[in-house]
C-alpha cells in the first residue's frame, strides 16, 4: 500500500467544506458549555490525527485493504457517509437540537472508524475511537446543558 491516500484526502476535503462554510457564515462559532480539559484535548487530538491519517498511510502500521474488494467498499461507504453528513448540514443548518449534534459527530467518527478498519490502519482505527467517544460526549454535552 502507497504511502499517500488520494481518495482519504478528498473525503477529508469534503468533510471540511461544511464547516468552512458554517464558520464563515457564523461568526460566533460553536456553543461551548461543556467544558472538560482530558476530552477536549482527546477530541483534538483525535480529530487531527484522524484527518492526517486519513491520507498519510505510515508504513508498517498501514497493512493495506483487509479483503480483496474493501477498496469498493471503502469507496462506496465513504460517499455514503459523507452525502448523509452533508446532507445533515443541509437538514440541520438553522437548528441545534440533539439530532443535529449527534447526525454530525456520529457521520465523520464511523467514516474514519470504517477507513482504519477497511485498510487495516491501525493508528486511524485507535483515534478514531478516541475521536469518537470525546466528540460524540462534547457535541452531545454542548447541546443538552
Amino acid at each position: 500500500m502507497e504511502w499517500f491516500n488520494l481518495t482519504g484526502l478528498i473525503f477529508v476535503v469534503v468533510l471540511l467544506i461544511p464547516n468552512i462554510i458554517y464558520a464563515a457564515t457564523n461568526k460566533d462559532g460553536f456553543a461551548d458549555k461543556f467544558h472538560n480539559k482530558l476530552v477536549e484535548t482527546g477530541e483534538q487530538i483525535g480529530r487531527f490525527g484522524c484527518f492526517i491519517l486519513m491520507f498519510i498511510q505510515l508504513p508498517y502500521v498501514t497493512l493495506g485493504y483487509i479483503y480483496d474488494g474493501a477498496q469498493t467498499l471503502y469507496l462506496i461507504l465513504g460517499i455514503v457517509l459523507l452525502a448523509l453528513y452533508c446532507g445533515g448540514w443541509i437538514v440541520f443548518r438553522k437548528k441545534n437540537s440533539v439530532a443535529k449534534a449527534l447526525t454530525l459527530s456520529i457521520l465523520p467518527s464511523v467514516l474514519f472508524l470504517e477507513s482504519g478498519i477497511l485498510t487495516l490502519n491501525i493508528p486511524l482505527v485507535v483515534l478514531s475511537v478516541v475521536f469518537a467517544i470525546c466528540h460524540i460526549t462534547i457535541s452531545y454535552k454542548n447541546t443538552v446543558e
